[in-house]
């Protein structure tokens, strides 16, 4: 397996965005994990969907210029994870979920990105949960052929607080929609106190993988205190013939505690432990 390390722009969401590019070539990562979040990340889709092609041309000169590539547009298209839900139950947000997905699409395709993320959705408390299964597949698919049509792999992160929080509901989700990938992160049922057993099978579904230290209670944590055999993940990788880039995701948000460790550090520490176990295989 040739590992290709990438690293999320929004783990450093206290420089400037320039900065945050020049620190990603600096400290030697392939690519860049880009957030499209809405009211929280560098760049907000509301923002740079106002001259589409202009922004994604001028990213793609700024990732050009350093030697990087664009491995993810992570789309996100509000700051909360109910209220542009893929499957919300309201026509009207559906509606306008679709256009910035498209969006996001041409957006990745013009700064020469073939990989886009999203968030899956949710369970809408007000309806029965098959409701919200179904709105929330039938999303799904519908972005997996507007993605394809574009020569674009489209993924979803089951995450806490989606519709898919364990990895039998993420491997129930990829087995409803057809063509849909994961964007991986094993810290969100780690979390939970799940054994990486229990997780390791959906990276054979997953198109990207989100890596970062994690620990039962914590979603984010130290490399000191992690609970990931990330050795063990890159060998099944290589068994599964995994092809896709592994992103160094930390975060640095007022949510589950992840403000709470020195983000560039522990991203030195996990790459570097990822390149000793690849380089050992």
């Amino acid at each position: 397996m040739s590992l290709r390390l990438a690293c999320a722009d929004f783990t450093f969401p206290l420089l400037d965005h320039d900065r945050v590019l020049d620190l990603i070539a600096l400290l030697d990562f392939q690519g860049v994990d880009v957030g499209l979040f809405e009211g929280r990340s560098h760049l907000w889709p509301s923002r740079v969907f106002e001259d589409l092609r202009g922004s994604a041309r001028t990213l793609a000169g700024k990732l050009r210029d350093r030697g990087l590539e664009a491995a993810d547009i992570y789309l996100q298209t509000a700051p909360d994870f109910v209220s542009l839900a893929p499957n919300h139950p309201d026509p009207a947000k559906r509606k306008q979920a679709r256009d910035w997905f498209e969006r996001a699409v041409e957006f990745a395709t013009e700064c020469g990105a073939r990989h886009v993320s999203a968030l899956p959705g949710v369970a809408f408390e007000e309806e029965p949960a098959a409701d919200s299964w179904r709105r929330c597949c039938d999303e799904l698919a519908w972005r997996c052929e507007a993605a394809r049509a574009q020569g674009v792999v489209f993924s979803v992160e089951a995450h806490v607080g989606s519709i898919a929080p364990t990895p039998a509901a993420a491997a129930e989700l990829v087995r409803d929609v057809p063509g849909l990938t994961l964007t991986l992160d094993y810290t969100h049922f780690t979390r939970d106190g799940r054994p990486d057993s229990e997780i390791e099978p959906l990276i054979a579904h997953s198109s990207h993988f989100h890596a970062r230290c994690a620990r039962p209670g914590r979603l984010q944590t130290s490399f000191k205190e992690n609970a990931i055999d990330y050795g063990r993940v890159l060998d099944v990788m290589k068994q599964v013939g995994y092809s896709g880039f592994v992103g160094v995701e930390y975060v640095w948000i007022d949510w589950e505690h992840c403000n709470e460790v020195d983000n560039l550090s522990e991203t030195i520490l996990l790459r570097d432990h990822l390149r000793e176990h690849a380089k050992a295989r």
